[in-house]
């Protein structure tokens, strides 16, 4: 029985010297007082119970939030809501534990962060931590907190001015001053507006006065060319009569010329015979003149 009264002590004393190290965290052990400058890596991990003590110290990104009021430079507080996210050094966290303990966040991290604000925040305006300029503001905070925390162990990974309120008076007259801006740009923007619009209808009417002359001007082309194209029907007509003329008189000045070359004295006596006989056919009273050499052959009797 005793036996196994000391097997059980001896097994809740070696399951009670024992921890696990997780993800997002580090250990720093601690012997008799004395800190281990190596730190305690992921994983489970034994230790004397009566003579060492590992501390957990997380190295994840770690989000502290404050409501400060910050000074501006024309001398107003400004109340404020900020994010400072950070983490630890793995390699620094038994540094860390040993000069400043697990208490760093109160210690070191709030009064950095308080001092480096209102340091920045004094050298702007009210109105530009509510406007554009608080994205410099963030950055030269988170700046001079990573000058003085970085050499202790310590990231800033950002810091995040979520909410601004101004004093009631500076924030009416900072909505009136945007609401001013915004309806000049709105003027600006309506007369840029009209400006193209009267630009587009110069633009077009110029347009349509070119399309009008082009079009005019083509028309007194067309009629020139078809002035022109009548003019030469005409002459291509008139010369063609001419030409026309021209052939058939020389066709006719040809057949003459091949009649006068064909006709002899004898077919000429021939064709005056046969005219003469022919007129003797007729019934009809005639009276014939010659020259007195034209032969008369078988004139009829009644005749």
């Amino acid at each position: 029985m005793k036996r196994i009264f000391t097997i059980a002590i001896g097994s809740m004393l070696l399951i009670s010297s024992c921890t696990v190290i997780r993800q997002g965290e580090v250990g720093v052990k601690r012997r008799l007082g004395k800190i281990d400058p190596v730190y305690v890596e992921q994983g489970p991990k034994g230790y004397n119970l009566f003579t060492t003590t590992i501390l957990k110290v997380p190295t994840r990104a770690m989000n502290i939030e404050v409501k400060p009021d910050l000074p501006s430079k024309e001398g107003l507080t400004i109340r404020s809501e900020i994010s400072i996210l950070y983490r630890i050094k793995p390699e620094a966290a038994p540094k860390i534990v040993q000069t400043i303990g697990l208490n760093y966040e109160s210690e070191v991290i709030l009064p950095v962060f308080r001092s480096s604000a209102a340091d920045i925040t004094a050298k702007f305006l009210a109105k530009d931590m509510h406007s554009g300029e608080r994205a410099q503001i963030e950055q030269a905070i988170s700046k001079q907190m990573t000058e003085i925390l970085e050499p202790k162990g310590f990231i800033i990974d950002n810091v995040l001015l979520k909410s601004i309120k101004l004093p009631e008076g500076l924030a009416r007259t900072i909505e009136e001053k945007l609401q001013a801006e915004q309806d000049a740009q709105r003027m600006e923007f309506v007369k840029e507006r009209e400006k193209r619009d009267a630009e587009r209808r110069i633009i077009e009417a110029e347009g349509k006065k070119e399309i009008a002359r082009i079009q005019a001007e083509g028309e007194k082309n067309a009629a020139i060319i078809q002035a022109e194209a009548r003019k030469r029907m005409f002459e291509i007509e008139a010369e063609g009569k001419a030409n026309a003329t021209i052939i058939e008189a020389l066709a006719v000045k040809k057949a003459n010329d091949t009649i006068n070359k064909t006709l002899t004295p004898s077919i000429l006596k021939l064709r005056q015979i046969e005219a003469f006989r022919s007129l003797s056919n007729s019934n009809n009273s005639k009276l014939v003149i010659t020259d007195g050499k034209t032969p008369f052959l078988t004139l009829p009797d009644k005749f």
